[in-house]
C-alpha cells in the first residue's frame, strides 16, 4: 500500500484517496486559514466591516412612575418590572425598524447593570449579518436607553382629581361587628387586590373601592368570589357622550353584600331546612367561612358545607352572634368518645359542668351540657358559650326548635383565656382608609380597637387563619417587654413571621414615614 493511500473500500480491488482541507493565507495579515469568498480571516474581516453601522446606540422610552409602566406607542400602557422579559420586549420594539432597514438579524440581548436612580436602562445586542458574498459576521452592540417620566392618562386624571373614578365597588355585610372587614384587608394585602384602587374609603357597614378602570373593579369582585359568599349587583350611569365619535363614559357601580353569617354564630335551622342538610341541628355553629358556610352540629359532630346560592333559598339568620357570649367556668368534664377530625379541625365530644363566671360565688346555678370541645377544655379552664337559659330570643326558627326538641341551656363556642394587655412579636399591615369624622359616633374608636384587638387574639388561636395570610415581624419588639402569661396562652411561632422591609439606619426617618403612610399597626 502507497504512502498517503487509503484502506481499498470492501468488495473493490480499487483505491480512494485521502481529501484534505486546503487552507489559503489571508490577504491581509498572511495567516493560514480557511477560504472564504474575502479572503480574509475573521478578524481582519471585523475591523474593516461593522455592521452595526446604522443601528442606534441611544433611544428614549416613556415611563409612568405611579403605575410602573411604559408607553408602547402609540397610546398602550404596559406594566413591566425592572429588568424582565415584559421590559426587554418593550425596549426591542424600538429597535425593530432600524434592524429590519439594516437586514440586520438579532441574535441575543442580556441588559447591562445601571444605577436605579440614574433614569438609564443599558443593553447589550447580540447582532448578525451576512457581508461580502456570504460571509456571516456576529458582533456586540451596546443600547442606552434614556427614561422619561410622564404620568399615564389614567394616572393623570387621578392626580388632576382623585375623584374622577370609572369604577366601585361598595362592599356591604349588615352585622353588628366589623371582624369580616379585618380579615379580608389581610387577604387583600397578601394577593395585592386593592393595589390598584385609587382610594379606599370607609362607609356604614363596609368599605368602598374607587377604581380608574372598571376591569380592576371586576378583578376584586371576581377575587371575593373565591374567599366569601357574596351576592353581586352592577349598575352604570352615564357621564357623557361624544356623538361625533359615538363615545360613551359611564361610571359603574358593583354592589357587593356579604353573607350575614360569621364565624362562631349560633344558627337555629327550621325543619324544612334541617330536613334539606339531612337532620343536621337543629342547633348548628358556624366554623369557618370561605366561598361556602361550613355549619357544625356540635352534638354530633356533623359537618355541612352551604354554597351562597343554597343560603340565599334558605336565607336563615343568625340567632345569637359572637356579641351575646358569656364566660362560663368549668367546673368538670367527662370525655364521651376519643378525639376524631373533622374538616381539618380536631373535636372530642364530652360532657362539661359549667357555672356562669357572673354567678360564681354568688349561687349555685350549674349546667351539665354535651360540648365538641372535650380535647381543650379542662377543670378550672374558662370558656365561652351561648346562654340559652337565660336569653331574651327573638327567633322565629329558634321558638319552633325549642318546643320540637329539647335544647341544651349552654353552648360552648371556644375556650377562653385571661385577657391581659400584652405585646407581641408581630405585627400587621393595613389599608390606608379614609374614614369619615364628621359622621363617626361616639366611642366608635374604642369599638373599633377592640374588635382589632380580638382579631389579634383569634389569629393566635388559629392557625388556619394564620396560614391564609402574612404576619410581619415587630422590629421594636423586645423580650424584655412581653409581659408575663400563661403557659397555654396562644402565641404565634415565630417560624411564621416575615421579615418586614428594612431601609437601614441612615433612612430611620423616612421609614417611619413610609410605615406611617401606609398604616402599620402592631
Amino acid at each position: 500500500m502507497l504512502p498517503g493511500s487509503a484502506a481499498p473500500a470492501a468488495g473493490s480491488g480499487m483505491f480512494v484517496p485521502t481529501q484534505t482541507v486546503g487552507t489559503v493565507l489571508c490577504c491581509i495579515c498572511g495567516v493560514s486559514m480557511q477560504p472564504n469568498p474575502a479572503n480574509m480571516c475573521a478578524r481582519c474581516l471585523r475591523a474593516r466591516v461593522d455592521i452595526t453601522e446604522g443601528v442606534p446606540r441611544h433611544a428614549a422610552v416613556v415611563y409612568c412612575p405611579d403605575c410602573a409602566s411604559y408607553l408602547q406607542p402609540p397610546r398602550s400602557w404596559l406594566r413591566a418590572g425592572p429588568e424582565s422579559p415584559e421590559l426587554m420586549q418593550i425596549l426591542l420594539r424600538r429597535l425593530n425598524r432600524p434592524l429590519a432597514r439594516l437586514r440586520i438579524s438579532l441574535s441575543g440581548a442580556e441588559f447591562v447593570f445601571s444605577e436605579p436612580h440614574s433614569k438609564r436602562l443599558r443593553l447589550k445586542l447580540r447582532l448578525r449579518r451576512e457581508v461580502l458574498h456570504g460571509v456571516v459576521i456576529e458582533q456586540t452592540h451596546p443600547v442606552e436607553f434614556t427614561v422619561h417620566d410622564r404620568l399615564c392618562d389614567a394616572c393623570a386624571r387621578a392626580q388632576s382629581n382623585p375623584d374622577q373614578w370609572v369604577a366601585v365597588v361598595q362592599l356591604r355585610q349588615h352585622v353588628p361587628h366589623r371582624r369580616t372587614f379585618l380579615y379580608l384587608e389581610q387577604l387583600f394585602l397578601k394577593h395585592g387586590q386593592a393595589s390598584l384602587a385609587l382610594r379606599v374609603a370607609s362607609a356604614p357597614g363596609g368599605l368602598d373601592f374607587f377604581f380608574s378602570s372598571r376591569s380592576h373593579a371586576a378583578r376584586l369582585v371576581d377575587f371575593l368570589t373565591t374567599v366569601a359568599p357574596i351576592r353581586t349587583q352592577t349598575a352604570k350611569q352615564l357621564v357623557s357622550h361624544n356623538t361625533k365619535s359615538s363615545v360613551y363614559n359611564y361610571k359603574h357601580t358593583f354592589s357587593v353584600e356579604i353573607c350575614p353569617i360569621c364565624r362562631e354564630d349560633l344558627i337555629a335551622l327550621s325543619p324544612q331546612v334541617s330536613r334539606d342538610l339531612g337532620g343536621l341541628g337543629p342547633l348548628v355553629l358556624c366554623i369557618k367561612v370561605t366561598n361556602a358556610i361550613a355549619l357544625l352540629d356540635p352534638l354530633t359532630l356533623r359537618v355541612h358545607h352551604l354554597e351562597e346560592k343554597k343560603y340565599r333559598a334558605y336565607n336563615f339568620k343568625a340567632a345569637l352572634t359572637s356579641k351575646q357570649l358569656v364566660e362560663y367556668i368549668v367546673l368538670d368534664i367527662e370525655h364521651e368518645s376519643p378525639e376524631i377530625t373533622v374538616d381539618g379541625s380536631r373535636y372530642q365530644l364530652a360532657y362539661a359542668q359549667v357555672a356562669r363566671a357572673s354567678d360564681f360565688g354568688k349561687n349555685d346555678t350549674m349546667f351539665t351540657v354535651r360540648t365538641h370541645l372535650g380535647h381543650l377544655l379542662n377543670p378550672g379552664d374558662l370558656a365561652l358559650g351561648y346562654d340559652l337559659y337565660g336569653a331574651n330570643l327573638n327567633d322565629d326558627d329558634m321558638d319552633t326548635a325549642m318546643m320540637r326538641h329539647s335544647l341544651p341551656e349552654v353552648i360552648l363556642v371556644k375556650k377562653s383565656y385571661e385577657k391581659r394587655p400584652r405585646t407581641r412579636r408581630w405585627k400587621l399591615k393595613r389599608l390606608p382608609v379614609e374614614e369619615d369624622g364628621a359622621n363617626k359616633a361616639k366611642g366608635e374608636e374604642e369599638k373599633r380597637a377592640d374588635e382589632y384587638e380580638e382579631f389579634l387574639r383569634d389569629l393566635e388561636r388559629n392557625s388556619e387563619m394564620r396560614f391564609q395570610i402574612d404576619l410581619y415581624k415587630d422590629e421594636d419588639y423586645r423580650s424584655e417587654m412581653a409581659s408575663t402569661i400563661g403557659d397555654d396562652v396562644p402565641s404565634v411561632p415565630i417560624e411564621e413571621l416575615i421579615d418586614d422591609l428594612s431601609l437601614g439606619d441612615d433612612d430611620e426617618d423616612e421609614g417611619e414615614d413610609a410605615n406611617a403612610h401606609a398604616g402599620m399597626v402592631a
